[in-house]
């Protein structure tokens, strides 16, 4: 249990994590829902256009008040705006303002203002009212007048009841709708004349943005339609609404000819166009009469404030600030042609299950893959939600969540990241421990490996050799072997591979060699043995070049075996190069039977100098970035003016070991001259 636990645990914590947000989309807390709504107001911003209407909103606007006064305005004033639009004929005319008090300029105001003695002004309560001549004008029209829901009662609150009618199916829409138990409306005397009365309750949000309200609501148990509704209501000579319930609450809603899919609650989603300054006309405008004779016939037409002092203003999910009775006209549209969005039930359960398979899939694969393609995945995860909702959005006119999802997604590829990360931190510091551990054998073995190699500083008079490793251990090796005052021994050698195996190797092959080089063997009997000795070792898929000499320094002659081995070269006094290439395969690779399989050479000394190096120098950089080659080894020789040993392996050195952070391979050179014989004595 512990070892799957330690295991699993990356992937425990991360679903502990994925029902943590699952949890909070379920419960939808009000500041999940604003998530939600980032991509909700998106959608409208990106496909928002302007477009014609059958709404036109008469306008209360700084024009107006210049010309009429201080709101609230004297009701023969909306009296005359009446008779105007009357011979129009338009299919209705809605108030999204209210008459709560008696116009302050009729007959009993005026009494009670001016405290005057009723028998006095017997005269003046024969007149007839402004509330009386308004109240009349909205008989004689398609009028609706707005009412608004309340949690307190209101001084001029009476037993109101809605205009239309309600018939339901299914169940009783009042379990489902939003309720409140008081409502603020206009005066009893004008509104018993009205056709309609409409509600506009705004449903309050956080952000204070109108993304959405109730087509029908309750007041004091009373269903009222919404602004918006009654008014097609009352346009279509309707008088009734018809809701359909099913078993979740309010399912459809209408007003023959028009249908409404709403949510169980009643609500619909608002889809609002760009504003039109030509749909307003001012309030003084339609008082006077200048408008076209046709400009309101068969319109639906709204009275609202535009004017800042009216304080009717509110935000949409455009990112725009509208007046209030705008909202009112784009329900109207959405309702004539159907565009109003749907935030359909099955689609928020679609919106969790398609969370949780995509943060599944960008979890796993970022614990499974590397990073820069978990990346790829992460990216094409986003982009397939964004797609999707803007394309159920665009041919359905469904709001689709993709800010949630998109958060989670994120979510779940960090907590994945980080764990990867921390996986990855565990993995390196574990290779840092090898690689110090290894480091430190390599370093080990380097030491062991330079012990090795021979000190022939008394013999750099006539041979001298160098070895300068690429890495902490070389592959290649030199040694020389002092049989008797004139007779020595030597080698050059470079093993296949690299590192700590091809130095194994190596120190394998120099053992054999200085045992029986100690045994004074002939050299192709010392050849015999190194190879046999290795072939045995069986050091899988590794060989050595080689180059083995005997020089016999009185005489000058030099017997030598070239073993698979780059050419040696040789030259004399006036620098006449030649090349003598190898006639035998390295060794290690078969076993020989007799020692008649080595082929040696032999070259006299006295007048020539013999050079052999391993690849490392021929196709060592310079540089220039250009190989040396074998025309750059000469090209050092040429520009030699003393030629010795020492001088020339030191030479090849330098031009190679200019710097570079690491060589390209082993340098290993080894140059031998007779001219001078003479042992170096070592001082103490």
């Amino acid at each position: 249990m512990k070892s799957f636990l330690q295991k699993y645990i990356n992937y425990l914590i991360f679903l502990i994590i994925l029902l943590l947000l699952i949890s909070l989309k379920i419960v939808n807390p009000p500041f999940i829902k604003s998530v939600s709504y980032l991509s909700f107001d998106l959608y409208q911003k990106i496909f928002a256009e302007k477009k014609d209407s059958e709404v036109v909103i008469i306008d209360i606007d700084e024009k107006s008040l210049g010309k009429f006064g201080q709101f609230p305005w004297n009701r023969n004033v909306f009296a005359k705006i009446l008779d105007q639009l009357n011979t129009s004929n338009p299919k209705a005319i809605g108030f999204d303002i209210f008459f709560t008090e008696k116009d302050k300029q009729s007959p009993d105001e005026i009494i009670k203002s001016y405290d005057l003695i009723p028998s006095d002004v017997a005269e003046l309560q024969k007149l007839k009212g402004p509330d009386d001549i308004f109240s009349e004008k909205l008989k004689q029209s398609k009028s609706i007048i707005a009412v608004l829901g309340s949690n307190v009662p209101s001084h001029s609150n009476y037993d109101r009841k809605a205009k239309a009618r309600f018939l339901s199916k299914g169940g009783d829409p009042k379990q489902f709708t939003y309720s409140y138990p008081y409502s603020i409306g206009s005066l009893e005397k004008l509104e018993k004349d009205v056709k309609g009365l409409g509600s506009i309750s705004f449903l309050d949000q956080l952000d204070g943005i109108i993304r959405s309200l109730p087509l029908i609501v309750q007041f004091n148990k009373k269903l009222y339609p919404t602004m918006g509704l009654e008014m097609v209501r009352v346009g279509s000579n309707q008088k009734n609404i018809y809701v359909e319930l099913n078993e979740i609450g309010i399912n459809r809603i209408s007003a023959r000819p028009f249908k409404i899919n709403s949510d169980p609650n009643g609500i619909i989603w608002i889809k609002y166009k760009r504003s039109d300054k030509k749909q307003y006309i001012s309030a003084g405008d339609v008082y006077d009469g200048k408008f076209q004779s046709d400009f309101f016939k068969d319109k639906y037409v709204l009275i609202g404030a535009s004017a800042q002092g009216l304080f009717d203003l509110v935000k949409t999910p455009l990112g725009i600030t509208i007046p209030g009775v705008e909202v009112h006209a784009n329900v109207i549209e959405n309702i004539l042609d159907q565009s109003y969005l749907i935030r359909n039930p099955n689609t928020y359960i679609f919106e969790l299950l398609f969370s949780i398979i995509v943060a599944l899939i960008t979890f796993i694969l970022s614990q499974r893959i590397k990073p820069k393609y978990s990346l790829s995945i992460f990216f094409g995860n986003l982009l397939a939600i964004i797609v999707i909702g803007f394309s159920i959005y665009k041919f359905r006119s469904e709001l689709v969540d993709i800010s949630y999802p998109i958060f989670i997604v994120t979510l779940t590829f960090l907590t994945g990241l980080y764990f990867r990360f921390i996986e990855e931190n565990k993995l390196a510091l574990a290779n840092l421990q090898k690689e110090a551990k290894l480091l430190k054998e390599r370093e080990l073995a380097a030491g062991v490996q330079k012990s090795l190699f021979p000190d022939i500083s008394k013999f750099e008079n006539f041979i001298f050799a160098k070895n300068v490793p690429a890495r902490d251990v070389s592959g290649d090796y030199f040694d020389v072997v002092r049989a008797t005052p004139e007779e020595y021994f030597f080698t050059l050698a470079d093993v296949s591979g690299k590192g700590v195996k091809a130095g194994m190797y190596m120190a394998k092959a120099s053992s054999i060699f200085r045992t029986l080089t100690n045994l004074k063997f002939p050299l192709e009997k010392v050849v015999f043995g190194v190879n046999n000795e290795l072939v045995e070792a069986k050091f899988k898929g590794m060989f050595v070049t080689a180059v083995f000499g005997k020089l016999n320094i009185k005489t000058g002659e030099l017997v030598f075996i070239n073993a698979g081995h780059e050419s040696i070269l040789t030259f004399d006094k006036n620098k006449n190069y030649e090349y003598i290439k190898s006639d035998m395969p390295p060794i290690g690779i078969v076993k020989y039977f007799t020692e008649s399989m080595v082929k040696s050479n032999t070259i006299n000394l006295k007048d020539k100098t013999f050079v052999v190096y391993t690849d490392g120098v021929t196709e060592g950089y310079l540089k220039n970035g250009e190989e040396l080659g074998a025309e750059g080894v000469q090209k050092i020789i040429n520009n030699m003016t003393e030629v010795t040993p020492k001088i020339i392996v030191e030479s090849i050195e330098k031009e190679l070991n200019w710097g570079a952070e690491k060589l390209r391979d082993d340098i290993t050179c080894m140059a031998i001259n007779i001219n001078n014989t003479e042992l170096i004595k070592k001082t103490k």
